[in-house]
């Protein structure tokens, strides 16, 4: 199950998981997209491993980072 943890101005949607057994915390990222449908990129904490990036410049990731 994931939870919100946050909208943006833009519409971006931040929501995280519960601790899994693995003692990892996964964060997803979504912004909706008129051409794209969505950009979304995937954060497994404690170690910020990022996967997933989709439609995001570095720009834009590097401001998710910062969140994160």
């Amino acid at each position: 199950m994931m939870y919100p943890y946050m909208t943006l101005p833009d519409d971006t949607e931040i929501v995280h998981s519960e601790m899994r057994p693995d003692g990892k915390v996964k964060v997803y990222i979504e912004t909706p997209d008129a051409r794209d449908g969505f950009h979304h990129a995937t954060c497994f904490l404690p170690d910020y491993e990022w996967t997933e990036i989709s439609g995001y410049t570095e720009d834009e990731m590097e401001k998710y980072r910062t969140i994160v």
